[in-house]
């Protein structure tokens, strides 16, 4: 079995699902008393949110570099980076280290084109659904059109995430928030929508809605499980 590795915290809310799944993930391929291997390095949230806000994307990179080094000198085989929004540093990340990173849209894409959707709504910060790299690596790699709320819901997605999710707050009137704005993208031919922001699960799931919900924080978990045992 391979070593993950997990750079995680941010926010630890979705971190600790992460964990969850790819033990629960692990167990159920191995059986008995099988569990993960696992580096997780988990830092402070609070001064990556206020560089995000900052837009000093190169800042981030440096800092999440250097606890990705930490994490391949700790033993770890891959790295994940337990965060959809920090995937817009990937690339400076994955430059830094001697082990491969596995990108959180990948095995998304990889689900979505295996179920045959071609066009998704996408959800997620304000960075992730307003900025390219993460539409763009499904549609180059995966053939997958990605639409997005409009900028009054984007800023309506964001503050939930940042303001309740982050912090473990579940209200009911951001569910029906969230249930507004995913039958607003299925309106404009959504097929399936991404929840791509890891901690939007907390929130919704596919007993809320009849369309398909990609929960990417499960499928990157997978994706380190399947890595972890080849």
């Amino acid at each position: 079995m391979k070593t993950i590795g997990l750079l995680g915290g941010m926010s630890w809310e979705s971190t600790a699902n992460y964990y969850k799944y790819i033990n629960q993930g692990i167990k159920s391929k191995l059986g008995g008393l099988h569990s993960a291997k696992i580096v997780m390095k988990s830092i402070d949230f609070a001064p990556i949110a206020e560089l995000q806000q900052a837009n000093e994307w190169g800042s981030m990179a440096e800092m999440l570099t250097q606890d990705a080094r930490d994490i391949e000198r700790a033993g770890a085989d891959f790295i994940l980076i337990c965060t959809n929004t920090m995937h817009l540093i990937f690339d400076e990340v994955q430059s830094g280290v001697g082990i491969p990173l596995i990108h959180i849209a990948d095995p998304t894409g990889e689900q979505l084109r295996q179920d045959g959707k071609r066009k998704v709504g996408l959800l997620g910060t304000q960075f992730t659904m307003s900025e390219s790299f993460y539409k763009d690596r499904l549609n180059n790699k995966f053939d997958i059109d990605v639409i997005v709320p409009d900028v009054g819901d984007q800023q309506v997605v964001h503050d939930i995430i940042y303001n309740e999710l982050c912090v473990g707050d579940i209200k009911p009137e951001s569910k029906r928030a969230y249930l507004g704005v995913i039958a607003k993208l299925q309106s404009k031919g959504a097929e399936a929508i991404i929840l791509g922001c890891t901690e939007i699960a907390l929130l919704v799931n596919e007993n809320d809605t009849d369309i398909p919900l990609y929960d990417t924080a499960i499928l990157h978990a997978n994706s380190a499980v399947s890595a972890s045992l080849k």
